[in-house]
């Protein structure tokens, strides 16, 4: 049986840096970013450390070919995309995953 996956975007605390990535565990991945697991990624280099958008779907082919569209979108689009599931781009990591 294959394992769903999740695309999710993270920023930092002045919404100025967009990081969008693909887990399988969100709720895992989201912990590694904020913990600053990994010291010389992306997200720790520019404190991307507020979850602001997820999405899941039923394979983890899916999530890697959206996270693969949503990279190449203009920034303006991204921000929509987040503002209509998160209109105050509020750290949703707090909620219920």
């Amino acid at each position: 049986m294959e394992r769903g996956g999740c695309v999710y975007i993270m920023t930092n605390v002045f919404n100025t840096v967009l990081y969008v990535g693909v887990t399988s565990d969100l709720y895992a991945r989201i912990n590694d970013h904020k913990s600053k697991r990994y010291p010389k990624s992306f997200t720790t280099k520019y404190n991307c450390n507020k979850l602001v958008y997820y999405c899941f779907y039923s394979t983890i082919i899916e999530a890697i070919a959206e996270e693969k569209k949503i990279k190449k979108w203009k920034r303006t689009w991204k921000n929509n995309l987040i503002a209509k599931q998160n209109p105050n781009w509020i750290d949703l990591y707090s909620e219920d995953l």
